[in-house]
């Protein structure tokens, strides 16, 4: 047992000398100097005290005193030392919890936004099995998923929903091309049941009937998309079949390759919403090209009517010039007849003055 954990039990009260309580500590000192004392006054008289006297007994109370005094203050550094690394301790102690605490509260504050996003999450959940639950309303997710991202993807301009093409039918989406090109068609209407089917199914029987509808529900919509939407010169020779989750074509391409296989013997292509937004993003390159080449198509009708407007610009600015030219000539033409007719009234004004000198010398 170190001083540290004695140190409580030194500093308790035994009893009250006065107003002074004295502890247990003050009393150990006291009993220890009272036998130091002794021993000291045994070794230097071994007599007794009968030839000291009065004198004798006066030195040993004040060495004791001394004794007494300095060990009390030894004893109270000691407890100033014991307090001071007590109240270090407790304040690092005190630090420590208060991190610890805060990080504590950090925590929690995380766990409680955690249970607050799954609780949300689980409200989603329960309204996505709401929609899968209706065929309706499953046919309406898929749609609004494929009108998200074709708006996302696409100018106003760039697609029209429900379209009626030249036959009288009306697929889910039309997406013109560039260039006169025919129109991309992309269908929306997977057979969302039948997969809910296959992915509930409680035994290996039920899903291989599940199954089975599957493949016989994806091979009649495709051969329906392919009669239907697949016009020579008005569509593209291929359409697309939308998926409205990436793991249910996950699932198609693990459990049923072969179904996608004939889609695509048939034109059809199966897509998911990634598959769709890469497809959509190369129809807007297109688009920007195609428009990018008749802004330049225009720029360049615009440069050969601005070189035809500097040619005429040229030519009248040549005719201007000769005009220029011969009206200076006719101005020189104008100033040598001027020129001449100065000549000739002089020549006038002095045949007069000849004619009156004659007749005054008459």
């Amino acid at each position: 047992m170190d001083f540290a954990s004695l140190a409580p039990l030194l500093d308790r009260p035994l009893f009250a000398l006065g107003s002074h309580l004295v502890s247990a500590g003050e009393l150990l000192l006291l009993l220890l100097a009272f036998a130091l004392s002794w021993r000291l006054l045994r070794r230097r008289h071994p007599g007794g005290y009968e030839g000291e006297g009065l004198d004798a007994v006066l030195r040993a109370q004040a060495e004791l005193s001394g004794r007494v005094q300095s060990m009390g203050e030894l004893l109270a550094q000691r407890q100033g030392e014991v307090g001071r690394t007590l109240h270090r301790q407790l304040a690092d102690q005190a630090e420590r919890s208060g991190e610890t605490l805060a990080r504590l509260q950090e925590r929690l504050a995380l766990i409680d936004r955690a249970q607050g996003d799954i609780r949300s999450l689980a409200g989603e959940m329960v309204r996505l099995q709401d929609i899968l639950a209706d065929k309706q309303a499953r046919g309406a997710f898929g749609q609004a998923r494929m009108e998200a991202i074709v708006r996302d993807a696409l100018p106003p301009g760039g697609y029209a929903f429900q379209a009626t093409l030249s036959n009288g039918k009306r697929p889910d989406c039309v997406i013109p091309m560039p260039n006169g090109a025919p129109a991309l068609v992309v269908d929306a209407k997977f057979p969302l049941e039948s997969w809910t089917a296959f992915r509930e199914a409680p035994d290996e029987g039920t899903r291989q009937s599940a199954a089975s509808r599957l493949r016989r529900d994806m091979d009649v919509h495709v051969r329906a998309i392919s009669e239907k939407y697949l016009l020579p010169g008005e569509t593209q020779d291929t359409a697309f079949l939308f998926v409205p989750s990436e793991s249910i074509f996950a699932d198609l391409g693990e459990h049923f390759p072969d179904v996608l296989q004939r889609a695509r013997r048939a034109r059809v292509v199966v897509v998911s919403p990634t598959l769709l937004m890469l497809s959509i993003e190369v129809v807007r390159a297109l688009l920007k090209d195609g428009r990018m080449r008749e802004e330049a198509g225009r720029i360049q009708r615009e440069v050969m009517l601005l070189a035809e407007d500097m040619a005429r610009l040229q030519a009248r600015a040549e005719a201007l010039r000769t005009h220029f030219g011969q009206a200076g000539r006719d101005v020189d033409q104008i100033l040598v007849s001027t020129a001449k007719l100065m000549r000739r009234a002089g020549r006038i004004s002095e045949i007069e003055m000849q004619s009156d000198d004659e007749a005054d010398a008459r």
